[in-house]
């Protein structure tokens, strides 16, 4: 991107404009953007292409699936045209629905992950899930201090969670399905572990208070999140000075029927993309290893991830 000249020519065409308003907002697929658009594949890829080159977006490939973002390093010149551009026509009937038509988009997301889990709920630790192996598990544990209070990220039913209640202070199971806090709350009671809380909530908005836990735990959780950065984020933010992050996910992996069978939004991360999230949310002593791999295909393998908040 040359001058401001090339970056109002490209704004001057009104499917790109929708295109990086849209991407102003949220990273999205080619399909999601398709359906928000009403627009044909070979048009919009077209259009991607340009702003590609332009040096307006960047794309990942996630398995088959291509998503597109704007690049981060935009020059501040160039995000501000974009931003002023995007305000100009932000009150004309395409613009209205494509907002709309983004909501629901968003909303659908949620609704595939939550129906996953919903449907699973009494039964999670009866079938396969990837990356949950007791090997994996143990290694978690045996980094955990008892008489702490804990924060239990994305816990589903909360199977490390009920364990850990037997010996820390107080464990707080944070998940988004209601009927996995339901079923949660049921076997807390049933075991008798008034120590274990259940709160119905997002990963990447934690109900609870700034510098309230000492550990924080997200076990198979990033890989279901929109913005896994924003997760960890809040993991930094209701941590205390010298509090832990636990990280247990899947490896960077090719098996697409994980987005059908399990729900995942992401296969997976490498574990420099795990590094580098911990570490820019301004976590310390930052380690990740991959602690399993699974014998039988597809071959999921493991990474746990830790890193301490600054007791400054």
């Amino acid at each position: 991107m040359n001058s401001s000249w090339e970056t109002l020519k490209i704004l001057s065409d009104s499917t790109r404009l929708r295109l990086l308003a849209l991407l102003l907002k949220e990273e999205l697929s080619v399909a999601e953007l398709q359906e928000i658009l009403g627009m044909a594949q070979s048009r919009i890829s077209s259009q991607l292409a340009l702003l590609r080159q332009a040096g307006f977006v960047s794309d990942r490939r996630e398995g088959k699936k291509a998503f597109y973002s704007l690049r981060p390093d935009l020059p501040n010149g160039t995000v501000t045209l974009l931003k002023a551009a995007c305000e100009s026509v932000a009150d004309l009937p395409e613009s209205t629905e494509d907002s709309s038509n983004l909501n629901r988009s968003l909303q659908k997301r949620r609704q595939l992950s939550e129906q996953y889990f919903n449907l699973i709920a009494g039964r999670l630790g009866k079938n396969h899930c990837p990356g949950r192996s007791w090997e994996a598990i143990g290694q978690l544990a045996l980094r955990l201090v008892p008489a702490i209070t804990v924060a239990d990220l994305g816990a589903g039913e909360g199977l490390i969670s009920q364990l850990l209640a037997h010996r820390a202070a107080r464990v707080w199971c944070i998940d988004n399905s209601a009927k996995m806090v339901a079923v949660g709350s049921q076997l807390a009671k049933k075991n008798g572990l008034a120590n274990l809380t259940y709160k119905l909530g997002d990963i990447e908005q934690v109900p609870l208070p700034d510098q309230s836990v000492d550990l924080a735990i997200l076990s198979q959780a990033l890989h279901h999140a929109s913005h896994p950065q924003t997760a960890v984020n809040e993991a930094h933010r209701i941590l205390k000075p010298g509090g832990q992050l636990l990280v247990l996910d899947l490896k960077a992996h090719s098996f697409e029927k994980a987005h059908e069978l399990y729900g995942d939004l992401w296969l997976g991360f490498k574990e420099s993309t795990l590094h580098g999230w911990l570490k820019k949310a301004g976590f310390q002593q930052v380690e990740v290893e991959t602690v399993s791999r699974e014998a039988h295909e597809p071959y999921f393998e493991t990474l746990l991830a830790s890193g301490v908040k600054s007791s400054k």
